[in-house]
């Protein structure tokens, strides 16, 4: 079957809820968890993103696919990571005249099955009270025992280590060689702008496979080692656990983002656990307890550190908490330069209240 505007699509949710709508990408069967970005603008930095490997997302602007894609200006890696795509109006062609291209071929190309046409208010206030959970979406199978049957082979986002699936294979070089500092990129699913965040201050970068041993990015004897984002669940990820530990006794800086955070917490004796709804949006207000001022913050989580150990802990502090729900956002290692944050300071889409954190790494290497 050819995608034409009118093809219809089905998405079924893993407790029985089906919506029915138009299909959009590719015409075909797939899923993942399912979640919502808040955001208004950044389509294609949001599906390019790592982190969001194994999801599906609801976008909640109702307009998607109005200003198109530009291949490489607005990518976050090298290829679509989102394992679905949920909206209410799908626009089919663009009037962006830099546009390389429409939403709609960007999508079928990376084999992308989507759906349009679904209230996505509704949709999302659904999940808001049930929590996240598997879905499927189809624009090929439309009878429901068979919906089901597929939908119930997709594994569940906790216990699920994906880091190693999306990191790159092969280290690689970023910035100018000459630059003062060198820093070690420890690649659980890096997005390119945090990488250029760090090369733009007078860094050179060697990013590192999520898996690669101490020994070896010690080798390269770094200035500060920066631990990135991605997807899955912290929990399973005893490598990286391992790894950052490494790097936190060799008492040079550590940074870490998003995953990152979660992965340095456990390093020092903390628990993570998964959200009822995660983190997904531009405009989550955050507040800085060092300096007492608050900050709207770019956010992709599913997954959080747990608050109380983090406030009894001997090991480490709490730096900055969530505005909305009172949760961690960020922290800082007692006695080491060390530190990481929940949100995403490089807010690639989003505001850049946040990107002194960045300064704050290339401090503490000085």
């Amino acid at each position: 079957m050819r995608f034409t505007e009118s093809t219809p699509a089905v998405l079924i949710l893993q407790d029985g809820t089906i919506f029915h709508g138009k299909a959009l990408g590719k015409i075909g069967t797939h899923g993942g968890e399912i979640c919502f970005n808040t955001g208004m603008t950044g389509y294609q930095e949001i599906y390019t993103d790592p982190s969001y490997a194994g999801q599906v997302i609801i976008n909640t602007t109702a307009h998607i696919g109005n200003y198109g894609v530009m291949q490489e200006a607005e990518a976050e890696s090298n290829k679509v990571q989102i394992a679905g795509m949920v909206c209410n109006e799908f626009a089919s062609v663009h009037s962006r005249e830099t546009a390389d291209g429409s939403l709609q071929d960007y999508l079928a190309d990376a084999g992308i099955v989507g759906i349009s046409g679904i209230d996505t208010r509704a949709l999302v206030r659904h999940i808001r009270t049930k929590g996240v959970m598997n879905c499927l979406i189809s624009s090929e199978i439309f009878d429901e025992a068979a919906l089901k049957a597929a939908l119930a082979k997709i594994p569940s986002m906790e216990g699920l280590e994906l880091s190693s699936q999306v990191c790159t294979q092969e280290a690689y070089f970023l910035g100018d060689e000459k630059a003062e500092r060198k820093v070690a990129v420890l690649d659980l699913g890096v997005k390119k702008s945090i990488l250029s965040n760090i090369a733009e201050r007078g860094c050179y970068l060697k990013v590192f496979p999520a898996k690669t041993s101490f020994a070896e990015i010690a080798a390269w004897h770094p200035d500060g080692y920066f631990v990135s984002n991605g997807p899955g669940d912290p929990a399973v990820m005893s490598y990286a656990i391992e790894t950052v530990t490494q790097f936190l006794n060799s008492d040079k800086p550590v940074f870490g983002i998003c995953l990152g955070h979660q992965i340095l917490a456990q390093v020092v004796g903390l628990t993570t656990y998964k959200m009822h709804n995660g983190h997904r949006g531009l405009n989550h207000p955050v507040k800085n307890l060092v300096t007492g001022l608050s900050e709207i913050t770019s956010q992709n989580h599913g997954f959080a550190v747990k608050m109380d150990e983090l406030k009894s802990s001997d090991q480490a502090e709490l730096t900055h908490i969530n505005l909305n729900d009172q949760t961690v956002e960020g922290l800082r290692v007692k006695g080491r330069k060390a530190f990481s944050v929940q949100h995403h300071p490089e807010a690639s889409p989003g505001p850049h209240d946040s990107r002194y954190l960045f300064d704050q790494f290339i401090d503490l290497m000085k």
